[in-house]
């Protein structure tokens, strides 16, 4: 079932090149979209094909635009995406805040007018890799999230992701979601028959949904029920995952003047008006050159000598997981479930592409 993943990403390009999307602008959202598949996020990459076509077929998506700065000052930016897919403006907002903070120390800016940009830890990842320390968030379309004692939801999954350059390890990359668990990750299981861990998706009486495929009927079709906030019960804290979503919310389209998905108006043709938040810090604004990243290696060597409560099973640090995954990955391929095969064959009859797959 796996595919190398340079013809997932020609895959992609296929698709994307059929529904006429210019060139530069489909590489960058390709590259994206592959290095999410490499990391083991496979409800971010070629699995997100489908969506793209519903709300390009509504007309919501547009193909022909480019992002926009449309305000900026010395460390600040704001850009328009048009109405295009998320991964261009993601690039472009984040790798204007990394210039701004190799100019000034510090970098911020923010994105209205987009769609789903794919994995967030990548945008936060494209700081570290200049040495610079990133953060970013992103708001939402689909309401999915239930606040704290809520039988309602009113969120997304708003994530968030942090990333910071080491000397000799690799970089700290964070990326999660302010819920327990992305809707995508519901829709990976639902791809491949799995049942749901008992928390990550309630019923409209509170009670755990474990059938992947009812689950997606909660998240995406039913008023009630939905995913749970970080922490899945005020008894372990969800008002925690629950406060985090919020100022996700705030950073993302507030700020930005991006939509609050439950009260955005459902015009046709409308795009989703996502909004997007980078921000990119200089280490040498604060410290000499090389101090912080000596900091973090003791840091991260620390963590990783924990002793663990099974020797199988060493500690970890955020993006451990993901680099091992693109490892092995780029040797041996990235699994595609013949279900999600299907589907993307689907894709290309309908939009005339290449299937490449197979």
């Amino acid at each position: 079932m796996s595919v190398p993943a340079e013809r997932v990403r020609k895959q992609i390009l296929s698709v994307l090149d059929a529904w006429g999307m210019d060139g530069e602008l489909a590489s960058t959202t390709a590259d994206v979209m592959v290095d999410t598949d490499l990391a083991g996020i496979d409800s971010h990459g070629l699995s997100m094909l489908m969506y793209y076509e519903g709300i390009r077929d509504r007309g919501e998506l547009r193909l022909d635009v480019r992002p926009v700065v449309v305000r900026e000052h010395g460390a600040t930016a704001l850009i328009d995406a048009r109405g295009g897919l998320g991964h261009p403006a993601g690039v472009m907002g984040m790798q204007l805040a990394a210039d701004k903070a190799a100019a000034a120390g510090v970098g911020v800016v923010t994105v209205f007018n987009s769609h789903h940009f794919g994995a967030t830890g990548y945008y936060a990842s494209l700081a570290a890799e200049r040495g610079l320390v990133g953060l970013v968030t992103t708001s939402g379309r689909t309401v999915a999230v239930l606040p704290t004692r809520g039988a309602v939801p009113r969120l997304s999954t708003n994530p968030i992701a942090f990333a910071a350059p080491a000397g000799r390890n690799r970089p700290f990359v964070l990326d999660m979601s302010t819920s327990t668990v992305a809707a995508n990750k519901v829709k990976v299981y639902d791809f491949h028959g799995k049942p749901l861990p008992e928390g990550w998706v309630l019923d409209e009486a509170g009670t755990p949904v474990r059938d992947a495929a009812a689950a997606m009927q909660y998240i995406f079709d039913r008023p009630d029920g939905g995913l749970t906030a970080l922490g899945g019960t005020p008894e372990m804290s969800s008002h925690k995952g629950y406060g985090l979503s919020v100022m996700v919310q705030i950073l993302s389209a507030t700020l930005s003047g991006g939509a609050f998905a439950p009260i955005r108006e459902e015009r046709p043709g409308d795009p989703d008006n996502i909004g997007h938040f980078f921000l990119a810090i200089d280490p040498k604004a604060f410290r000499a050159p090389g101090e912080f990243e000596a900091d973090l290696d003791a840091a991260i060597d620390v963590l990783h000598a924990t002793p663990p409560v099974d020797p199988e099973l060493p500690v970890l640090v955020p993006g451990d997981p993901e680099a091992a995954s693109r490892e092995q990955r780029a040797r041996d391929g990235i699994p595609v479930p013949q279900t999600l095969k299907d589907k993307i064959r689907a894709v290309c009859e309908r939009s005339g592409a290449e299937y490449l797959l197979d």
